[in-house]
């Protein structure tokens, strides 16, 4: 396995979509695999493909370790739970938003947007179609905190980043740290391409 670097805002693979995988293969199997150290290397909890630099469609997912928010975003009892029986460890391979209910608000944060942090309404359960990690179908009704993991991974995919969903008072006060990210002046504790380096 490998520490991949994760592009920055401002990196044009992060406006891109990402292309369904056609066929399972040993590099697919690679990718998962490295997504997931370099997730897990970041400290995150989600990971999409654009953010490595690669346009396959996979997202990885950790909440394993995870405290939930309640509605208001605070790391504690949750008002917006994930079902208990849902996994919390998933890879994802070419998923589909079947259908969406509900609606919560909370605060979001991005590898791809570090020190960035914005409230951002999204579907409280989602219906997923998806391949799993051995390329079998697989449809999966999830709620909470992990649809709303999910859910921001899947915007990456389609190249959406969470900041395009952040009201425009919000968006406006986020501008200079965005700026900052994008000539490359931060230094996360993970391996990074900016915008400046491409």
């Amino acid at each position: 396995m490998s520490i991949l670097p994760i592009y920055l805002f401002g990196t044009e693979v992060l406006k891109k979509k990402a292309k369904p995988v056609e066929t399972l293969d040993d590099s697919t199997v690679k990718l998962i695999f490295d997504m997931f150290e370099t997730m897990h290397k970041a400290n995150g909890i989600g990971l999409a493909a654009n953010q490595v630099g690669d346009l396959r469609r996979v997202i990885t997912i950790d909440i394993s370790d995870v405290t939930e928010p309640n509605a208001e975003g605070e790391m504690e009892d949750s008002a917006h739970p994930t079902s208990p029986d849902l996994p919390r460890t998933l890879a994802l391979i070419n998923p589909e938003i079947v259908n969406e209910e509900g609606a919560w608000s909370m605060e979001e944060g991005c590898l791809s947007l570090p020190g960035v942090r914005g409230a951002v309404e999204r579907a409280e359960k989602v219906r997923i179609r998806f391949r799993d990690s051995e390329f079998k179908k697989q449809e999966l009704f999830m709620d909470g905190f992990l649809a709303r993991v999910v859910l921001h991974e899947f915007d990456h995919l389609n190249g959406v980043l969470f900041v395009d969903r952040v009201n425009k008072a919000k968006r406006s006060m986020l501008l200079p740290k965005l700026r900052k990210i994008r000539k490359g002046e931060l230094d996360p504790d993970y391996p990074v391409v900016t915008a400046a380096k491409v």
